[in-house]
């Protein structure tokens, strides 16, 4: 089946949802999301959105706490576009109903709060599940709206371009083309449509499931990274993968954070054996940047043998501590964890991908008519670390601009479907039957890249990390051809495709620098790395 989108969206996350509400009075809008609308990273996000709200805070000072997360690597006229633009947007999401906590029940002031590598209570939140009230006010809204459709349980297998030559939907060559949408996996009868659309924006959110511990959903596979690559597109600085100190650590939970606000409430890092140990790595202590946080765990946990460290708290006031934190407090309760009474154990874990697909300031890609916006993109913001709770915050300034470049763009009545899009082509194809392919190789990428490609890294790792994942990804390319897809073939081939793009970019920076740390390079060299790294698909003739 065909269908004809003016916009199409592949996520449903915070900027796919904030662009969709604000192109739906210009065209027909299709959502394409491979679970239910509501299974994103917006979704899980504990802590908050940054933005200048407060009356001691300023523009200047966010700029300063952001580029000094960076690292020398994010781009300033983005920094400072994207941290005025916050409070605009902030005030949007009210309008649309989310309910940001306040300090007091008869005071209209938001309860700001201090997270690590702010210099300011700067952070709005909504008890700590910010993201998933988010979510839930914005997917009312797009609901409601009769411009907006959802396809749900639909995966987007590969994006359609103009030029290019196909074989069952698939790139072989691109580099100046234009996006005309994109195929798609019905997951619910396993057919392939076709969605030919006059903008596409991809806003699939992160690749934390290429690692083997992630605070990430599993629908976080890199999918819009990967589907841009083969089609032509720039990506950046793939080697800045953003682990979060403070993940869970207990034998039934999976996948859930401890935030960062913890630690800027009070929260101290111990030991097995109770002692202190931040001190001993930054002047900032408990709330030093995550990549310096991150790796003085790591280091911890290597030197003691130790299986986590502990995040304490028990010393500020019970029912503060309860109120501040609800949802980690029951989560842990459940798990037999008075929080209140006792430390968290806690461990780092893949949680945010600072690069992706290169975009300028209005969210383009260099594919005509490919926008990517949210954790997909690369815009600049974040350089070589994420500043906490900046990530919603450039996705709904993003989404903004992108919303408004496109719906320009389309309003010039320049923009029309791309001719004679062919649809997919399973010929020669089989169902499988050999599914232990897929799952081996998946359990395995996420090994390698845990063991090699973690918070250090070193060039014997990095090295070991490149021959296997090229042995793994023809096994996948030939048993992608000889079967039908499905969506754990699908989300293979992804992570197997950014896998080997961070391995690439992580090869590639001989230094140190944020979030990428080389033990043969152990200083950053301003003189020689102070730029992006860029990659681009070879072409294939």
């Amino acid at each position: 089946m065909q269908y004809d989108i003016d916009f199409l969206i592949i996520g449903s996350g915070i900027a796919g949802l904030s662009f969709a509400l604000k192109v739906a009075d210009a065209g027909r809008v299709a959502i394409v999301t491979k679970k239910e609308a509501v299974e994103t990273s917006t979704n899980y996000a504990q802590g908050g959105i940054a933005s200048v709200l407060g009356r001691y805070d300023s523009f200047d000072l966010h700029v300063q706490d952001t580029l000094a997360a960076g690292d020398g690597l994010c781009r300033q006229n983005v920094v400072e576009m994207v941290i005025r633009d916050g409070p605009s947007r902030i005030r949007e999401l009210m309008d649309w109903g989310v309910a940001f906590t306040r300090r007091s029940a008869d005071n209209d002031e938001l309860d700001l709060v201090l997270e690590g590598g702010h210099s300011q209570k700067r952070i709005a939140h909504a008890g700590d599940f910010t993201g998933r009230v988010i979510e839930q006010a914005l997917l009312d809204q797009a609901r409601r709206n009769p411009h907006i459709g959802f396809f749900e349980n639909h995966i987007a297998v590969d994006l359609i371009t103009y030029s290019m030559r196909m074989k069952r939907g698939t790139v072989t060559a691109a580099h100046e083309d234009v996006c005309c949408g994109a195929y798609v996996l019905d997951t619910g009868n396993g057919e392939v449509h076709t969605f030919r659309a006059k903008i596409t924006v991809l806003a699939t959110g992160g690749t934390g499931k290429v690692y083997l511990y992630t605070s990430n959903p599993d629908i976080a596979t890199g999918d819009g990274i990967a589907m841009a690559y083969r089609a032509g597109a720039l990506v950046g600085n793939l080697e800045f993968v953003q682990f979060h100190p403070t993940c869970l650590y207990h034998p039934e939970a999976k996948n859930f954070l401890i935030s960062e606000a913890v630690r800027g409430a009070g929260g101290i890092l111990i030991d097995a054996r109770g002692r202190r140990f931040m001190e001993d790595y930054d002047s900032k202590k408990d709330l030093a940047c995550r990549d310096v946080v991150a790796r003085a765990i790591d280091n911890e946990l290597k030197k003691s043998g130790d299986d986590s460290v502990f995040l304490d708290i028990t010393h500020k006031d019970s029912d503060i501590v309860q109120a501040r934190f609800p949802n980690i407090y029951e989560k842990c309760l459940s798990l037999g964890i008075d929080i209140t009474k006792e430390p968290i154990p806690v461990v780092p874990a893949a949680h945010y991908m600072c690069g992706g697909v290169l975009v300028d300031i209005d969210g383009r890609s260099d594919v005509e008519r490919l926008y990517a916006i949210g954790e997909t993109a690369c815009t600049g913001l974040h350089g070589a670390n994420r500043l906490a709770s900046n990530s919603l915050l450039e996705a709904v300034v993003y989404a903004h601009r992108a919303a408004t470049h496109a719906k320009a763009h389309l309003e010039k009545k320049t923009l029309d479907f791309c001719p004679e899009v062919p649809p997919w082509d399973p010929m020669g194809t089989t169902d499988s039957d050999e599914a232990i392919v897929v799952s081996h190789n998946w359990d395995e990428i996420r090994r390698l890249m845990w063991n090699y490609v973690g918070i250090v890294r070193s060039n014997k790792r990095l090295l070991r990390a490149k021959n296997r994942i090229e042995m793994i990804e023809e096994e996948i390319h030939q048993y992608y051809w000889n079967f039908k897809v499905t969506p754990d073939l699908i989300e293979l081939r992804n992570i197997a495709v950014v896998a080997h793009l961070i391995i690439q970019s992580a090869s590639l920076r001989k230094e140190s620098r944020g979030l990428h740390y080389n033990l043969q390079y152990p200083n950053k060299d301003d003189r020689h790395w102070l730029k992006d790294t860029i990659l681009r698909r070879p072409f294939v003739g």
